[in-house]
């Protein structure tokens, strides 16, 4: 079986000809997702503020942002696919609550926590990526072990742990 991320150096090329013929702004794009994780948390705040204290109008607020979010969410998701649109939302939105609770940990002095937590926030964040920019076709996916992405991996890094490795050295915002 092929390994999903089949190169990583493949990938990178990929990334550098779509930036040089402004197909891609992963620097703006990932600007961008940050927005959306952030919309979505400014709708659950609409939803239980206004559920708390029994005044409709702020599900009304959150029709609002619900919408700019979605008219966002679509610059980065370029026809999805099945299930795509929601899973997208939900892994920005995991992602960000994840950084928030590991955030209180680290401020709480629980340290190993905390850097659980980021981690897994991470891993989300690059599910995120990975998924759009279709460097996962989920046909190759198949488990073979716990940590390995198929029967000739030799790191062990499994799935979320290469995917982090990947998308750290295609997306980095600080380089123009």
């Amino acid at each position: 079986m092929e390994n999903p991320i089949k190169n990583l150096n493949e990938l990178i090329e990929k990334v550098d000809t779509m930036k040089k013929q402004d197909k891609l702004d992963l620097s703006s794009d990932q600007d961008l997702s940050i927005a959306i994780m952030n919309l979505v948390s400014i709708e659950e705040h609409f939803f239980f503020t206004g559920a708390k204290l029994g005044k409709p109008e702020y599900f009304d607020l959150l029709q609002e942002v619900r919408k700019m979010r979605g008219d966002l969410l679509r610059k980065i998701i370029k026809n999805p696919e099945g299930e795509i649109w929601c899973i997208s939302k939900h892994l920005l939105a995991a992602s960000m609550r994840l950084m928030e609770v590991a955030t209180k940990q680290q401020g709480m002095g629980k340290k190993e926590e905390a850097q659980e937590l980021f981690e897994k926030a991470y891993n989300l964040y690059s599910l995120f990526w990975g998924i759009n920019m279709k460097v996962i076709d989920t046909n190759d996916i198949k488990k073979i072990d716990d940590e390995a992405m198929d029967k000739k991996d030799k790191e062990k890094k499994g799935f979320m742990g290469k995917l982090g490795v990947l998308v750290r050295k295609a997306i980095d915002c600080c380089i123009e």
